[in-house]
């Protein structure tokens, strides 16, 4: 580490060169969404707490925005979800100041927001040296130990967001059909039909739209990309979500907990390892059948092995890695108060630190894919994760836990094929199965104590998430489960 908290062998500074050569290439960009009739471009990054943040420019500021940055205080870094402000021992106070980068090749006009384009921003220190606090960085860091050692991942958020008809403090939910029922379509037909077209014309690959359980609840899936590419179109689905929502007379909440006695909204992370054919261990088995390869010629550690169900040996220890970290994992994928409301057994939160094949009460579940399809499809989902999740932080730890896992060779124990929440205590003890963290106290000491974590991460991550977690603790300590729904409604 330096003195910044941040590990020393990342090195993604602006020089001159890059300056001038952002400029114009914005330059272009502008040009361009000038004659699309964008008149503002929004540059937004996600804090600590999961809540995303924005500075906007003319769209004629955009060559001067890529080249030297916009103005932003530090202090975003230790925000509450009330917007109240907390002080670790690397962020905190009014002094400072840092520099937000549009990233260029995710600049896209938004549909939802006609005359608005959004890109996502990095956060660099007037130097231009990149800010320890930037979790994009930190993602791609995570991203290039996995490349250096022979591995790529994809990866996508399932997300979920309850619709409020309530312009107040209250929910009212604003579909009344059952549970996955057609009737919940029906009823907001034209406005799915305007969510899709938006998402569809901002270039976003949809593979699915459905009701979900609770009232006014839908889920959204969208295809895998890289990690970055993931993080960075979960946040541009929310905010098209949001938009189109606002344009209908609703509200869009994707709150771990919208109402104390309802299931929460979950952000599942699908995630896949890959690797070249050519460099596939012996022991996992062949590769898969040319018929069922993806053309890019890499294969997905998690099918075509030998393992469980499949599973490579690559496979079964990178998954292998993030079980055995899901506890410390949850301080940044369940980060908040009203995380420890959802992840209760028995509702389909993944509440239990075990895995197995297609179960939707395992925090860890393998799903497989259809026969024919498996070679492209066969990818872990990490159910436990919600919406208050910052996307960049919350799959960096998971590629660094992952990454633990393939370097110690790690294997998974036995596969939990029941709810775990039915097993005697007796039982889950002998099979291994441990209930995760019920509290965000729980999860944050879990984290702290993790040193793979810690040094992936960084220790300015480190602390800073502890920091922000403690201060949303000590924010809402002895409220009612009531009371922290309430809270943390429309902060997500």
């Amino acid at each position: 580490m330096d003195d910044s908290g941040q590990p020393a062998a990342f090195d993604g500074a602006l020089d001159g060169n890059e300056r001038a050569r952002l400029g114009a290439r914005a330059a272009e960009a502008a040009r361009r969404l000038a004659g699309q009739d964008v008149v503002a471009v929004a540059l937004t990054w996600v804090d600590v707490s999961g809540i995303t943040r924005t500075k906007t420019v003319p769209v004629g500021r955009l060559e001067h925005a890529a080249s030297w940055g916009v103005g932003m205080s530090p202090v975003f870094d230790v925000f509450l979800l009330d917007d109240s402000i907390v002080s670790g021992r690397y962020i905190g106070g009014p002094a400072g100041d840092l520099r937000l980068h549009p990233d260029l090749d995710r600049l896209v006009p938004m549909a939802a927001m006609p005359g608005w384009a959004h890109a996502p921003a990095s956060r660099y220190a007037q130097d231009g040296a990149v800010h320890p606090l930037d979790t994009r960085a930190v993602l791609r860091r995570e991203m290039a130990r996995l490349a250096a050692a022979g591995f790529t991942a994809k990866a996508a958020f399932e997300i979920e967001w309850a619709l409020s008809e309530s312009a107040g403090d209250g929910f009212a939910p604003a579909c009344h059909g059952p549970a996955y029922g057609m009737t919940r379509v029906s009823e907001l037909s034209g406005y799915l039909r305007d969510l899709l077209r938006a998402l569809d014309t901002t270039g976003v690959t949809v593979e699915q739209l459905h009701p979900e359980y609770a009232a006014g609840q839908y889920e959204i899936s969208v295809a895998a990309e890289d990690p970055a590419g993931a993080a960075d179109t979960a946040v541009l689905v929310r905010e098209t979500i949001r938009a189109v929502s606002m344009e209908h007379g609703l509200i869009a909440s994707f709150s771990p907990k919208v109402e104390a006695d309802s299931v929460g909204n979950g952000a599942h992370v699908h995630l896949s390892l890959w690797r070249e054919d050519d460099a596939r261990d012996g022991q996992a088995g062949e590769p898969a059948a040319a018929s069922e390869r993806p053309a890019s010629g890499s294969a997905n550690a998690m099918a075509g092995g030998d393992g469980p169900y499949g599973l490579t040996s690559a496979g079964e220890s990178f998954a292998a890695g993030i079980l055995e970290r899901l506890p410390a994992l949850l301080a940044v994928g369940a980060p908040s108060v009203a995380s420890y409301l959802r992840l209760v057994p028995s509702h389909w939160s993944g509440a239990f630190a075990c895995w197995g094949l297609e179960n939707r009460e395992a925090a860890l579940r393998l799903v497989t894919g259809a026969d024919g399809e498996r070679a492209s499809a066969a990818n872990l989902e990490v159910k436990c994760f919600d919406g208050a999740a910052n996307p960049y932080l919350a799959l960096a730890a998971l590629l660094a836990a992952g990454r633990a896992g393939l370097d110690a060779g790690a294997t998974l124990p036995d596969p939990v094929d029941v709810d775990p929440g039915t097993l005697a205590p007796d039982e889950q003890a002998e099979r291994g199965i441990a209930r995760l963290p019920s509290t965000l106290a729980e999860s944050v000491a879990a984290f702290e104590a993790d040193g793979v974590l810690r040094e992936a991460l960084g220790e300015a991550v480190t602390d800073t998430v502890a920091t922000v977690r403690r201060g949303e603790i000590a924010l809402l300590d002895g409220a009612t489960p009531e009371q922290v729904a309430a809270a943390t409604r429309w902060r997500h």
